[in-house]
């Protein structure tokens, strides 16, 4: 893969992310193959993002859902960078204009108290790491036309992330058996997603656990502070201006937003 093809790629995501336009999947327009080069085009975008002055203050885990994986033949999740321009509280207004093709999960978030940063990370040393959770809603939203995605344009395009919408309502980890979590998404009223805790890898934790380790190989440790959305607990659901989001996660406070 050539570094030419690799910044014509990242040129096209990150204009099309400006502009508020869909684009064809840059791995045929740039003939772009394998995760490795995926990464390479989102790394070469987040470094721009840093120089336009932006600060990373998590990740996102994408592709927790065994069904997903399936579909698009991968065997374990990927991740896309948070900045902190994408964070938003509960009851927030989210700016239509800023989303292209917007789509809303509910998720459960972990914020770090300690940095992970040995070599190895065991499981009680990652535990031991995390010093709470928040219920989360993450509004994705992709480039690539008609979300018609394959596992590098995902990746490329910064796992599709779009904003991120935390509550108010920390708890601890040991207080929550966050596998057995009922979930349920409202739109305006409406029921669109349910689904528990499992249906992110079989618990957000494995989720989560499995990025430290990947962060940590790749050199790039999670630290005290990192938010990380760790995947969706039920199907994902297009959402449009006008939409009021409301989901509620067994165990936790509600979050919710509106999208203006």
């Amino acid at each position: 893969m050539t570094d030419e093809r690799i910044g014509l790629a990242a040129s096209a995501l990150r204009e099309a992310r400006r502009t508020r336009t869909t684009i064809a999947r840059i791995s045929e327009t740039f003939d772009i193959g394998g995760v490795d080069a995926a990464y390479a085009i989102a790394e070469v975008n987040t470094r721009a993002t840093l120089a336009a002055g932006q600060r990373i203050v998590g990740k996102k885990i994408g592709l927790t859902s065994k069904v997903v994986q399936h579909q698009l033949g991968v065997d374990q999740p990927d991740f896309g960078v948070l900045f902190d321009d994408m964070e938003f509280l509960t009851g927030a207004v989210i700016p239509a204009d800023r989303l292209i093709q917007p789509k809303a999960e509910a998720e459960i978030a972990f914020i770090f108290g300690r940095d992970l940063d040995d070599e190895a990370i065991s499981w009680g040393r990652f535990l031991q790491g995390i010093e709470y959770a928040l219920p989360a809603i993450e509004i994705v939203d992709s480039v690539i036309k008609d979300w018609k995605i394959t596992l590098v344009d995902t990746i490329a395009d910064n796992a599709s992330c779009g904003v991120y919408v935390l509550g108010d309502t920390p708890r601890r980890i040991s207080d929550i058996d966050l596998a057995a979590s009922p979930m349920r998404c409202t739109i305006s009223r409406s029921v669109v997603s349910e689904g528990t805790g499992a249906a992110c890898l079989g618990n957000p934790l494995y989720a989560v656990w499995w990025l430290a380790k990947v962060l940590t190989a790749r050199g790039q440790p999670l630290r005290a502070g990192d938010v990380v959305l760790s995947g969706a607990l039920g199907p994902m659901v297009a959402v449009s201006k006008g939409a009021e989001i409301d989901v509620q996660i067994g165990g936790f406070g509600p979050v919710s937003c509106r999208i203006a």
